[in-house]
């Protein structure tokens, strides 16, 4: 099972390099690749996740709310991307919920920051979807980490996923830097593995963010805007060729919970 997600947001990483942007232009760029996403999605009779901020989905509630009617699940990336105050999981959820009538069981913390899980399930989250179980140098430090779904506490943590030989992220940057092939073999290892491959995205990776005021290194936006659109398209195709199936997180993890009760 492909388990596809993107965490919709402001597009603020210009900042983390010392970049120009302002709200309005990230806003501009992340609806821009949502809007390429859905299109996508669409064409290919699949269903996915999004985990969005309060921020994006109020300046674009006509986009969340497409997202749902065409049955893809929506679940919270807390209030803002780029400031978090524990008060904001259950705000976050509670609002999300109250613009869109829908029911918001998963959270992914903005970039896959640590919480705490008491927190997490006073908030009313089923499942918590915020760990790369890799060691990634100045990011993660979780190669002791299951790479399978397990419960802390009462809430389901179901990691991302990562290669079955030293655990390298199937994130967005791989994506985007390994030859797709390579890629391809990697997300096939894994499903073998854990029966699952859990992978994100970003709408802006959807979207031209070339431009040099962002001053972002290379490697974030290489193959990205039209290059990613066909990237993803291409490996869409190969799944279904293969005959992987593709499902909501939710969806997924009720599944896998009902399996798994004794």
């Amino acid at each position: 099972m492909i388990l596809l997600s993107f965490d919709i947001e402001e597009f603020d990483m210009p900042l983390e390099y010392q970049g120009e942007i302002s709200l309005e232009e990230q806003l501009a760029v992340s609806r821009k690749g949502l809007q390429n996403i859905l299109k996508i999605l669409n064409q290919n009779s699949i269903k996915a996740t999004f985990f969005s901020t309060v921020v994006f989905a109020e300046n674009n509630r006509d986009l969340v709310q497409h997202l749902l009617l065409e049955g893809h699940e929506l679940a919270s990336h807390t209030w803002f991307h780029s400031d978090f105050n524990e008060e904001h999981l259950a705000t976050s959820k509670q609002e999300l919920e109250k613009l869109f009538d829908t029911k918001v069981d998963g959270l992914r913390m903005p970039r896959m920051s640590p919480v705490s899980e008491d927190a997490v399930s006073d908030a009313g989250y089923f499942y918590n979807s915020s760990i790369n179980p890799t060691y990634l140098p100045g990011r993660y430090n979780n190669f002791g980490v299951s790479r399978k779904p397990f419960w802390q506490k009462k809430v389901l943590q179901f990691p991302a996923s990562v290669s079955t030989i030293f655990r390298i992220p199937l994130f967005w940057l791989s994506f985007h830097n390994f030859p797709l092939w390579i890629y391809k073999i990697l997300s096939k290892l894994s499903l073998s593995s854990t029966g699952f491959l859990n992978i994100y995205f970003h709408p802006w990776e959807f979207a031209d963010i070339s431009d040099p005021k962002y001053k972002l290194p290379n490697f974030t936006f290489k193959n990205t805007n039209e290059a990613m659109v066909n990237r993803f398209d291409d490996f869409i195709k190969w799944a279904k060729k293969n005959n992987y199936q593709f499902s909501t997180t939710r969806e997924f993890l009720e599944d896998w919970t009902q399996k798994n009760k004794n």
